[in-house]
């Protein structure tokens, strides 16, 4: 049997170099981890052990790499005991992690207008996807949308690369993407300035509208977040007629496909299928998952 995964998760005893904490319980962790940044493409993702005192991993999607550096980069939220004890860590203790795990996101060449929608811890994998397009400026035309009901782990501020279709006022954008020419808006229930007043796929939808037929056959949607998001993000696909892949969000166990804990339905050729999330995906065509 074909073993796609077979040498390329590595175990690896990762320094961490710097934990920032934001509000609404979210923290920025980089740590050393030079196999795992040599090999991370976006889309997957490591799996986790908190503390030495807990042997239960957690699967954490990566947000940023720098391979010649060596170092990896997350966000995470605290949800439960062992996001808990990973936020008491310190800079200087290692973190031990298997990765880097999973399907990655595949880009293609035909539809360089790649339309990027995060939400929540959704966000990274965005961010990441977005830092290898821009390696092909030449190419693609990302635009990100990035959605949260908690403060941004970042400083929004106004960007000056124009959206025209955006709704008055929709001009807060995250500045790491600003700084590499990428658009980006922001779009939240809470009343944060500068971001829109609901839903992510509001924005998505504004954005598809404004595009003609010929430009329309350029896009392609990548999204993470909730499950009632993603569900969200593949009607706006269906609705406009353009493909679209989701990385799922699933309560793991091994992350290596030993225990199929993860499993979901996902239509094949052959019909139904249990497919595993953590090495089959976590990234699917979207239609297979929400039809």
């Amino acid at each position: 049997m074909n073993k796609p995964h077979r040498n390329t998760i590595m175990v690896e005893d990762a320094e961490i170099l710097e934990h920032d904490h934001h509000a609404g319980a979210q923290h920025v962790l980089r740590v050393q981890a030079p196999q795992i940044a040599q090999r991370a493409t976006p889309g997957s993702f490591v799996h986790l052990q908190c503390d030495p005192q807990l042997p239960m991993r957690r699967p954490i999607s990566i947000m940023r790499v720098d391979a010649e550096a060596g170092w990896v980069e997350f966000l995470y939220k605290v949800f439960g005991h062992g996001t808990q004890l990973l936020a008491r860590r310190k800079p200087g203790e290692r973190v031990n992690m298997l990765g880097p795990i999973g399907v990655p996101f595949t880009l293609h060449h035909e539809r360089s207008r790649p339309v990027l929608i995060g939400g929540g811890v959704g966000i990274p994998p965005m961010i990441f996807l977005a830092d290898a397009l821009r390696a092909h400026k030449e190419t693609y035309q990302p635009f990100v949308i990035m959605g949260s009901e908690v403060p941004f782990p970042f400083t929004p501020r106004p960007s000056t690369i124009m959206v025209p279709v955006m709704p008055d006022g929709v001009i807060a954008c995250m500045p790491l993407l600003e700084d590499w020419g990428i658009a980006s808006r922001l779009a939240s229930q809470q009343g944060f300035p500068g971001s829109h007043d609901g839903y992510v796929t509001d924005l998505a939808r504004r954005y598809l509208d404004a595009l003609d037929d010929s430009q329309r056959q350029q896009i392609e949607i990548f999204s993470c977040g909730p499950h009632p998001m993603l569900e969200a993000v593949a009607q706006v696909a269906k609705d406009y007629g353009v493909p679209c892949q989701v990385s799922l969000e699933e309560f793991m166990a091994c992350a290596v496909g030993g225990c199929a804990g993860c499993v979901v339905e996902v239509q094949t050729q052959s019909g139904p299928a249990m497919k595993r999330v953590c090495v089959d995906g976590p990234v699917f065509d979207a239609y297979s998952v929400f039809n």
